[in-house]
């Protein structure tokens, strides 16, 4: 049984015990995605090649790696040779922005994202990749480099749970857009990296959109749309008060709005499922309700099998 607290607020203590669940968990989103796609290969070869040197072409050798420089410099046809790298940079973009922190049912939204986020943190770990992040707020942006080991791991995590605490007090009347977030995530993650993008997705402009086909032209991107019930569907007809603690407000639900509003968040993910699929990206819709370990367990694996 879920805690008020821990429905509102996320604790250092929880996600370090993901870690264990964790361990089953692996990245198969390459293999399902090239599967999806007919005759595609995927451009990420195991966990990403390195160039390691040159040498005289010998037979067999696949001709797309060809040095043309140093052969034509040597007048003899010459082979690039690459080495699997022994570990990629796993970058996770979380949405900390003001309105990830609501639900009616489950979890808020932020506390959802932090238990996804920390569940990709730690199968990175298990699979001695480099953990690395984005931490997105409504006035700013915090990235952690990709690091190895359990410390970097943590953190990641403890960024998680200041952001879940200090979000909610930020005053801040500047704003940061996805544009500008999305920007600085092309910018910070690395060529060939897995990147996990957490968020409700509000504000996805065409610019915004734009800097994710970016993205999704040098990294594998898998995008977790998270979103609550209310978001979904609203209430049968009536008057319904809403409050935040302090202010109180009271909504009248018509028939008609509520089936427009419905409309609306399908149309949103019926786009963003369309957008992510063109792009050969990986997408999940989760909702605020999936608060059972198991239940987000199988979630975070069908990420990668779902078909888009």
């Amino acid at each position: 049984m879920t805690s008020q607290s821990e429905r509102i607020t996320v604790s250092l203590k929880t996600l370090v015990d993901l870690a264990a669940p964790a361990t089953g968990l692996t990245f198969h989103h390459r293999a399902i995605r090239a599967k999806q796609s007919g005759g595609f290969v995927s451009r990420f070869k195991g966990r990403g090649m390195e160039f390691d040197e040159t040498r005289l072409y010998q037979a067999g050798d696949d001709i797309r790696s060809i040095d043309w420089r140093v052969t034509a410099r040597t007048g003899k046809t010459h082979t690039k040779i690459f080495r699997e790298e022994r570990e990629r940079p796993v970058f996770i973009s979380v949405d900390c922005r003001a309105a990830m922190h609501f639900a009616t049912r489950g979890v808020f939204k932020s506390v959802l994202a932090s238990k996804l986020a920390a569940l990709v943190a730690w199968t990175a770990f298990h699979h001695g990749d480099r953990i690395g992040g984005q931490l997105f707020f409504d006035s700013h942006c915090q990235e952690l480099k990709p690091q190895n080991g359990r410390g970097a791991v943590l953190h990641f995590l403890n960024a998680l749970v200041k952001a879940n605490s200090a979000e909610l007090a930020n005053e801040s009347n500047e704003e940061m857009d996805l544009d500008a977030i999305f920007s600085r995530l092309l910018h910070h993650a690395r060529a060939g990296s897995l990147v996990y993008v957490i968020s409700d997705f509000r504000g996805l402009t065409a610019n915004a959109q734009h800097k994710l086909t970016m993205l999704a032209r040098h990294c594998e991107v898998v995008l977790l749309f998270i979103y609550d019930e209310l978001e979904q569907q609203l209430p049968t007809a009536g008057q319904y008060r809403f409050t935040d603690g302090a202010n109180e407000t009271i909504i009248n639900v018509t028939a008609n709005a509520r089936l427009q509003y419905q409309q609306q968040f399908l149309a949103k993910q019926e786009f963003l499922q369309a957008f992510a699929k063109q792009h050969r990206m990986i997408f999940q819709a989760i909702p605020t309700r999936t608060v059972n370990m198991q239940h987000l367990l199988e979630i975070f694996s069908d990420a990668g099998k779902t078909k888009r």
